[in-house]
C-alpha cells in the first residue's frame, strides 16, 4: 500500500521557514528526536531548536483558495479559476508537493 504524504519533508520545511510566517506552520520537526514532525505550540517552538513543518491543511491555508486537481496519470497540480495563480507546469506525485511548489512559485513572483 502506498503511503500518502501529509506534511512537508525536512528540506521543504527549512525552505518554507525562510519566508513564511512561522505561526502558519502547524507542526514541528525536532531532528534530534524523530524524523517525523509532530504538533507543537508556537510557544514550545520558540523555546527549542524545532524546525517548523506544514501539514497539507496548513499549506492549503497559506494558498487561500486553490483548486487541487489530479489527472488521469494520478499527478497533482494547483489550478485556480480566478486566474490569480500561475499555471502548474507539471503534475506532482502528491498534493503536498504540488502545494509546496506553488507556494515557492508565488513567493518568487512576489504574489505571496
Amino acid at each position: 500500500m502506498e503511503t500518502i504524504k501529509s506534511y512537508t519533508d525536512l528540506s521543504q520545511s527549512k525552505k518554507l521557514a525562510e519566508f513564511l510566517p512561522l505561526e502558519s506552520a502547524d507542526m514541528r520537526y525536532l531532528p534530534s528526536i524523530s524524523e517525523v514532525p509532530f504538533i507543537w505550540s508556537v510557544k514550545q517552538m520558540q523555546e527549542s531548536e524545532a524546525i517548523p513543518a506544514w501539514s497539507f491543511s496548513a499549506l492549503i491555508d497559506v494558498l487561500k483558495y486553490p483548486s487541487l486537481t489530479q489527472d488521469v496519470e494520478n499527478k497533482w497540480s494547483i489550478t485556480d479559476w480566478t486566474g490569480a495563480y500561475p499555471k502548474s507546469e507539471h503534475g506532482f506525485d502528491n498534493p503536498v508537493d504540488a502545494c509546496y511548489e506553488m507556494i515557492l512559485k508565488l513567493h518568487e513572483l512576489k504574489l505571496l
